[in-house]
């Protein structure tokens, strides 16, 4: 602070000279009548020459219209706020010292460098503002600022989920609109910032006076701490923008080389097949995603009463069918979408928390979760994907003997918004061409929920395990759905309608494993990230809930250690893990015991049956 008075003397000196040099710049050399004119005056539609007669009001009005809105997009843009928890009147009753310095630069530099530098800080603005509004959205879906290195990619699944929700058509539509209003924000704004600066030439004296006058009260603001509404009047908020973003993008190509590091420490690379999992062999392993299961689902005071009584009823009733159950929580890399990236940390070990590390993750020979069931020689590893609807190469990748998604199960009902198959048939097809087989080979199946995906309407319900068939039951119970709409219009709504998807993915689940589980049936099942903020509210976390189930006493005798708590719910004092520990505590788990000799492994008596065909 002791430094900006006298910056503040020398910007009034370069100023007072600037202004001088900018009273000659009319001042024509002879023999060059096109000079001659107010250069500012054309630009503003007010130099001789430019009117009709009898049309110089109206004019004038028009030109100062324009000069005025162009004044009005500069500032919004300055000083509009990144997040839309700030977003308000009191957002924009503050002093920018970006437009400040921005006026004294101006101010300084030659008509044709000016000109330019007009024009480059206008469409530079103009891609900020761009940017702001990038934040607001990630923010409120991911509960994270865009960045601008590493989430390009992620457009190409917002077209996909703007396809599966409202059709093609709409998703054209608004790609296509969203396309024309950026390319015009960019105009606009160049154009904007060209039209106030021949105003700030135009009028030099004033222009002076007034920078010197607003930068002195910015200073005095910032010694005074001076706020409306909790937020400060003087404004640096489009500096630190940038300054972040540049931070974020060295911080983001750091990254890589972090984590390239980190990826090449793997404890299990070497285990021979052996001594993989001996104490899951002849089980039936199954691994199932909820999606958006998150902590406030359990804990959260409006739905919680509903879902925890749904889950001590699950736990009674296994338990009846013979089963136990421990359950506690983990810490999702991802929040509010992104279910990959936890897919991925679950089944590697490793923290995906970009889209970079996720592919150089599926890139690399990393072993995972899943792959290790596959490299122990004794299981057949299957995918029920219902929410892949196109190639997925990734599941080579992950192990998976065959992958069954949204065109492979025999599916002949609707989409239920973006989900294409609800989930009880998911299981229902999972028990029908795989676990239900007579004489099948253990196996180990990762299973993704997805009858609780955002926008959570119109949701399914519990029907008869035989009234599912194919699927075409579900037209009539679609209809029985309400329109994602209708409920998007009020909060309260979408949290009341997130609490019923999450019961009925739950719901389906136990009824499964209660229907359908026997002595090898050992489950896994989890959440993969935390809803979107318009449930979860602000600093919800990132845990999701967990819990392992199994028959058998000697699959449970192995996680005795875990400190995890019994039942399928976790209660608020429950461990917690990051998700990444997961697969090491797993595999030591399930590993050879100390003491204990390696399993051999069975000699092949026949090769795996052929895989399903597709349906």
């Amino acid at each position: 602070m002791e430094g900006l008075p006298v910056s503040l003397r020398t910007l009034s000196r370069q100023l007072s000279d600037a202004r001088t040099a900018v009273a000659g710049e009319g001042q024509a050399p002879a023999g060059a009548p096109e000079h001659a004119r107010d250069e500012t005056a054309a630009a503003l539609g007010t130099g001789p020459g430019k009117q009709p007669a009898g049309a110089g009001t109206g004019a004038r009005a028009m030109a100062r219209g324009k000069t005025a809105l162009s004044a009005v997009l500069v500032l919004c843009a300055l000083l509009l706020p990144d997040d839309l928890t700030r977003l308000g009147p009191s957002a924009f009753a503050r002093v920018p010292v970006e437009g400040i310095f921005g006026v004294a630069v101006l101010l300084v530099l030659r008509p044709r460098a000016r000109r330019v530098v007009a024009a480059f800080a206008g469409v530079g603005l103009g891609l900020l503002t761009v940017l702001k509004f990038l934040d607001m959205g990630f923010s409120s879906t991911l509960d994270r600022p865009f960045d601008p290195t590493l989430d390009w990619i992620l457009f190409d699944d917002a077209v996909a989920f703007l396809g599966d929700s409202i059709g093609r058509a709409g998703a054209i539509g608004a790609v296509t609109g969203a396309v024309v209003l950026v390319l015009a924000l960019l105009v606009l704004m160049a154009l904007a910032v060209v039209r106030l600066s021949h105003l700030v030439v135009r009028h030099s004296v004033t222009a002076t006076r007034t920078t010197l006058v607003l930068g002195t009260v910015w200073i005095t603001c910032v010694a005074l701490g001076v706020q409306i509404a909790d937020v400060p009047v003087a404004s640096s908020g489009t500096a630190g923008f940038v300054q972040s973003r540049v931070h974020q993008v060295a911080a983001s190509l750091k990254d890589r080389r972090t984590f390239a590091e980190e990826s090449s420490v793997d404890a299990f690379r070497d285990t021979p097949a052996d001594q993989l999992l001996t104490g899951l062999r002849g089980k039936d392993v199954m691994f199932v995603f909820v999606e958006s299961y998150g902590r406030v689902a359990v804990q959260d005071p409006e739905m919680a009463p509903q879902v925890d009584a749904l889950l001590a009823d699950g736990t009674s009733r296994l338990r009846a069918a013979g089963f136990s159950s421990r359950s506690a929580f983990l810490t999702s890399p991802t929040t509010g979408g992104g279910s990959w990236l936890a897919h991925s940390t679950f089944a590697s070990g490793l923290w995906i928390k970009n889209q970079q590390r996720y592919q150089d993750l599926t890139s690399s020979d990393r072993s995972t979760l899943t792959r290790a069931f596959r490299d122990a020689g004794t299981w057949r590893t299957v995918g029920i994907m219902p929410g892949v609807t196109r190639s997925w190469p990734e599941g080579t990748f992950y192990g998976l003997d065959h992958v069954y998604d949204s065109r492979h199960l025999g599916y002949k009902g609707p989409k239920f918004s973006w989900t294409p198959v609800p989930d009880q048939y998911s299981l229902s097809a999972f028990e029908r061409l795989e676990h239900g087989r007579p004489g099948h080979e253990p196996l180990m199946a990762e299973i993704i929920l997805t009858s609780s995906h955002n926008p959570w309407a119109p949701i399914p319900r519990m029907i008869g395990w035989n009234e599912i068939g194919d699927g075409s039951v579900y037209h009539a119970i679609k209809e029985e759905g309400r329109d994602p709409e209708e409920v998007w219009r009020e909060p309260g709504q979408v949290r009341t309608e997130y609490r019923r998807a999450i019961e009925y993915s739950l719901s389906s689940l136990i009824s499964y494993v209660e229907k359908y589980g026997d002595d090898d049936t050992v489950l896994v099942f989890l959440g993969d990230h935390q809803p979107v903020p318009t449930v979860t509210g602000d600093d919800a976390g990132r845990d999701v809930p967990i819990a392992i189930v199994a028959r058998d006493p000697a699959v449970m005798a192995r996680i005795s250690g875990w400190g995890w708590q019994d039942g399928l719910k976790p209660g608020p004092d429950a461990p917690v893990w990051r998700m990444d520990a997961f697969r090491d505590r797993f595999l030591t788990a399930y590993g050879p015991q100390p003491g204990t000799a390696p399993t051999p492994l069975s000699p092949p008596s026949a090769p795996n049956p052929p895989s399903p065909p597709n349906r």
